[in-house]
């Protein structure tokens, strides 16, 4: 159980990290080994033996696993990454990578997303092997590269090279669930992620005849372009219901006493007020355009115009996302993926999702668990080519107004020291009897 030293270590583990940085600034310009070395060398401090592995040289993952006590359950994956996204010192109110601990708050890139969650997994193994605990089922822990570029030199290279790290796994938690979302009329929500959308990085391309500026040009690149773009940024895509989302409605519209009438979903979901905000990304498909790139001189029409966008497609909407795309593009624009990774869709009348409601219930009995599907993606989606079902917990008790969502990828990212206490707790409670 989580005793006075994992709440000390916890916090300790979210600062170290954090001023490790691991910046990942896509094309491989990261190095991620300072910290791999820092969550091995805890790990074997709790009696465990982790293995680095590396697709590149300083992309540097770590795996463990921690024996069950019953030999006949399944295993259990809990990972989490140690790379984060850029930030400006300038922006920021501390230096991101500082890790200061002011007025009861850990600040720093990675505070939520997600070296967080790697110091609570930290805390809670060291503190079983302090107690003598062990889990239910095996667990295996791993902490991953790259998961803020393409993974391929993280869960990706683990899931298609090492494999048999991953033995007798079927189920994985990882970011970006049971954190409170306050609703603004005293209710505390905590999601739980059952499904993912799936990724899908675009590179639009546009051809044309290049010419001087000044002259009458119908094949015009930034033209065709441009109106392809403004096609797919107004286009409405249409409500698509996964069972994920079908059941946040359902249980929302319960917590409000709203009828659930799944007919009209904008109009039902347009009663939820704040709460509307768990679903209403995930209620249809998405692209949205990023980046333009045209031309070298203003008097000179391109022979070439490329644009960027993310799209993102609910489980079963890839056929739908990939229609639409050919659609809008129209024939002067050709599109493909730059980077497509899988949508994941987790049932949420398992026993483990259910053994993540008691947990976080035990600890926030005034909470309401409802689960959601989450409209970005996580390495659950590379573990899912080895028949892993993945969900998104890591649990944090955060007061109002404090904006979880927001404060991944933004400027000033912190974490209250009591929200890792929490998390501790209840990872541990779960983690010890799913």
């Amino acid at each position: 159980m989580a005793d006075a030293q994992a709440l000390e270590e916890v916090v300790g583990f979210t600062s170290d990290l954090i001023r490790i940085d691991t910046t990942n600034r896509g094309g491989g310009d990261c190095r991620e080994r300072p910290a791999a070395e820092y969550a091995a060398e805890r790990l074997a401090g709790a009696g465990l033996e982790p293995v680095l592995l590396e697709r590149t040289p300083g992309r540097t993952n770590v795996v463990a696993r921690i024996e069950g006590t019953d030999p006949s359950a399944e295993a259990l994956l809990v990972h989490g990454h140690l790379d984060v996204v850029p930030a400006r010192a300038e922006d920021w109110s501390v230096h991101p990578f500082s890790g200061e601990v002011r007025d009861g708050v850990v600040w720093g890139r990675g505070a939520v997303d997600m070296k967080n969650m790697d110091a609570m997994i930290l805390a809670v193994v060291r503190a079983w092997a302090r107690q003598g605990l062990r889990p239910r089922r095996d667990v295996v822990i791993a902490f991953t590269a790259d998961e803020e570029a393409s993974a391929e030199d993280g869960s990706g290279f683990l899931a298609d090279r090492h494999a048999g790290l991953f033995e007798g796994c079927t189920e994985g938690v990882s970011e970006s669930g049971a954190y409170t979302f306050h609703d603004g009329a005293g209710r505390q929500i905590y999601p739980i992620a059952a499904s993912e959308r799936g990724t899908a990085w675009l590179r639009l391309s546009a051809r044309g005849r290049a010419g001087h500026g000044s002259r009458v040009n119908r094949e015009n690149a930034v033209t065709r372009l441009a109106a392809a773009i403004a096609r797919i940024g107004a286009h409405e895509w249409p409500v698509r219901l996964t069972p994920t989302v079908r059941a946040a409605l359902t249980e929302l519209a319960a917590l409000y006493g709203i009828e659930t009438d799944l007919r009209d979903v904008d109009a039902l979901v347009d009663k939820l007020g704040p709460a509307a905000r768990l679903v209403e990304a995930t209620l249809r498909n998405s692209a949205n355009p990023t980046m333009l790139e045209a031309g070298y001189k203003i008097n000179v029409i391109p022979g070439e115009a490329v644009a960027h966008v993310d799209g993102r497609y609910l489980p079963g909407g890839e056929e739908e996302f990939r229609a639409t795309l050919d659609e809008l593009t129209g024939p002067d624009v050709d599109w493909e993926f730059q980077h497509r990774e899988v949508a994941l869709q987790s049932p949420v009348d398992s026993p483990s999702f259910a053994a993540m409601r008691a947990a976080v219930e035990e600890f926030a009995p005034e909470g309401h668990v409802v689960p959601f599907c989450m409209p970005g993606g996580t390495d659950a989606k590379q573990f899912s080519r080895l028949g892993i079902t993945g969900y998104g917990f890591s649990p944090l008790k955060l007061p109002e107004g404090f904006d979880y969502n927001a404060l991944f990828h933004g400027v000033d990212e912190r974490v209250p020291v009591e929200a890792l206490h929490f998390g501790v707790r209840v990872l541990d409670r779960f983690l010890r009897t799913a």
